[in-house]
């Protein structure tokens, strides 16, 4: 059954040099990483003062995770007076990782560096996800994409990240199938199936969790230390960041926010996930007479009617800007980030309407956050998967998601 946070097959032995029996990197090595990832190249001198370590031991890590292959030289910087110094960044060759997808209507599997850049994807659509479609999509596409590397680097793959809604069973009325189709989830579990045939970890996270997660390891580095992060899918979800860490919560649901209620229109109480989601858009596409399947094929190509998308992104932004008065009310964000499987310019008209509505709220008590579009996109909860193995395997906290 998958209603745990996360779940991995056991880890193969690491052909990066540096790992202890685990395959996780030693202290001392993760901190580096993590310094440059959260700031890009740095010079020696600059970890030794960042970190507190002496410059000798400074320069035997950077030395040795340059053997690794993970790191290598920038151009030098001149200074004023002596030895120019020389940067240190990771290197893009020094990892891969994959990320899984698993959506109501589609998945999508990528294979990224060690930098974060996407090196090759596949797409597929499903009018709902099976636990068989879901192995055999993975086992092929990862085959595919492995196909892109050579063997030396197939070698650096470190681990398979999983994004996927928990307790699929419960969604069959919404995605109008009968409930014996989403059964077979319950006795399933994806992250062991797909692993037994590779050779290296597999990792599984809720969704829209993964996607908050996304926002903190690749997105911007002017994040605040504590965010709300919505996330629009076939329903809208969402993250918890308190300092500089997704909050998950003892079931791993934590930041649900799509199960908020609000208040409508017309005065009806209902959950948020009801208008703000992509499955409320798709129904008002099919009721207009149109077909609903250019949604899930790609958010750049959508040909959504003007009023209709108009009424979605009206009643959408109203419901976001109610969660965000009630979550502000229990945690003081001082920003909010809102994301999703949409056009740029539909996230952008939608998050300054969110603002607008914001602003009209009876705010007394409460400071009003900022509201921010993601920086992420389409591809956050298969980056977010992605992000897991990384974490897991080369920063120095494997449950933190840190900013690039």
């Amino acid at each position: 059954m998958m209603n745990k946070e996360e779940k991995q097959t056991a880890p193969p032995e690491s052909s990066v040099r540096g790992s202890n029996q685990s395959g996780l990197r030693a202290h001392n090595e993760r901190l580096v990483l993590t310094l440059i990832r959260q700031n890009g190249p740095l010079a020696k001198a600059d970890i030794a003062r960042r970190t507190g370590l002496s410059a000798q031991t400074v320069s035997v890590i950077m030395r040795a995770l340059e053997a690794d292959g993970l790191l290598e030289k920038r151009d030098p910087v001149r200074g004023k007076v002596g030895q120019p110094s020389v940067p240190m960044g990771l290197a893009p060759k020094g990892a891969f990782f994959l990320g899984l997808k698993v959506g109501r209507r589609s998945l999508d599997l990528i294979l990224i560096d060690f930098v974060g850049t996407i090196v090759g994807r596949q797409h597929h659509t499903h009018r709902h996800p099976s636990p068989d479609e879901v192995v055999d999509f993975a086992n092929r596409a990862i085959a595919e994409l492995l196909e892109k590397l050579s063997p030396a680097e197939q070698l650096r793959v470190a681990g398979l990240g999983v994004a996927i809604p928990f307790n699929l069973w419960d969604w069959a009325t919404i995605l109008d199938v009968q409930a014996k189709e989403m059964a077979s989830w319950r006795d399933h579990d994806i992250a062991a199936e797909i692993g037994a045939n590779w050779q290296f970890p597999v990792y599984l996270q809720n969704d829209a969790t993964s996607a908050c997660g996304a926002e903190l390891v690749f997105g911007s580095a002017e994040r605040p230390s504590d965010f709300l992060h919505f996330f629009i899918g076939f329903f809208i979800g969402g993250g918890v960041v308190l300092n500089h860490n997704v909050y998950t919560g003892h079931s791993g649901n934590a930041g649900a926010l799509g199960s908020s209620p609000i208040l409508t229109e017309s005065g009806e109480t209902t959950q948020l996930i009801d208008i703000a989601s992509l499955a409320a858009l798709e129904k008002a596409v099919v009721a207009e007479g149109g077909n609903p399947r250019m949604i899930w094929e790609s958010p750049s190509e959508w040909t959504v009617p003007e009023q209709v998308l108009e009424s979605w992104i009206n009643r959408a932004a109203g419901g976001i800007a109610q969660v965000i008065w009630s979550s502000c009310s229990v945690i003081d964000f001082s920003v909010v980030v809102i994301d999703g499987w949409l056009p740029d310019p539909v996230r952008r008209d939608l998050v300054a309407r969110v603002r607008q509505i914001l602003a009209g709220l009876p705010l007394a008590g409460i400071n009003a956050p900022e509201v921010e579009e993601g920086t992420i996109g389409s591809d956050a909860r298969s980056l977010g998967a992605a992000s897991l193995p990384l974490s897991e395997r080369f920063l120095l906290d494997s449950h933190s998601f840190m900013k690039s």
